[in-house]
């Protein structure tokens, strides 16, 4: 039993009306066990973006697919321009998902993307999350954990790739910066 689920939801219904006990309890009760549910999404959620692969891009479009109703957003990358798509539409994840990349169109972004597969060999690119990074100025920590995960979880590689493009170790670097320190771990 976690109780700390039962203090939130106590605290949350607020002090018990005298002589309303059993009503307050069925509240605390019921607000404990959506407080559960959303604990249960959100550790959910937090697995599926430590999985993600994580990249910069600049988001160009987005659009819903009329077959699928998911959005489908164009990302720029240094790689050329891959598309990504989101939950459907008629979902709330995919809704407020289509309405953030909306709003970040023609902004550089941190995408968090993973797989979903769709059958037995198949599988499509999904949109986790989306940072904005502005007009293309990222924060050392959050680029180097990019470049970490494009040397493929290789540290040395990685700080090497670094070091030769002649990235800061504090505050931000550009995306170009950081796209040129991919490129030389590709050996371009």
């Amino acid at each position: 039993m976690d109780y700390s689920l039962v203090t939130a939801a106590a605290q949350a219904a607020g002090l018990c009306p005298p002589g309303q006990e059993a009503a307050w309890g069925r509240r605390v009760q019921g607000l404990a066990v959506d407080l559960h549910m959303i604990a249960a999404q959100v550790a959910q959620d937090t697995a599926r973006l430590e999985s993600a692969a994580k990249f910069t891009a600049l988001l160009e479009k987005v659009e819903v697919e009329e077959s699928s109703r998911r959005g489908l957003l164009t990302l720029r990358t240094a790689d050329g321009a891959e598309e990504i798509r989101t939950e459907q539409q008629e979902t709330d994840r995919g809704r407020q998902m289509i309405e953030r990349a909306r709003s970040l169109v023609g902004r550089w972004v941190l995408v968090y993307r993973y797989n979903e597969p769709v059958g037995r060999q198949k599988s499509v690119r999904m949109v986790a999350h989306l940072m904005d990074v502005g007009e293309g100025v990222i924060a050392v920590n959050i680029a180097k954990n990019v470049l970490l995960e494009a040397a493929g979880g290789n540290a040395a590689k990685a700080k090497t790739a670094w070091e030769d493009a002649g990235l800061r170790d504090a505050g931000t670097v550009t995306a170009d910066e950081l796209d040129k320190a991919r490129a030389a771990l590709r050996g371009e």
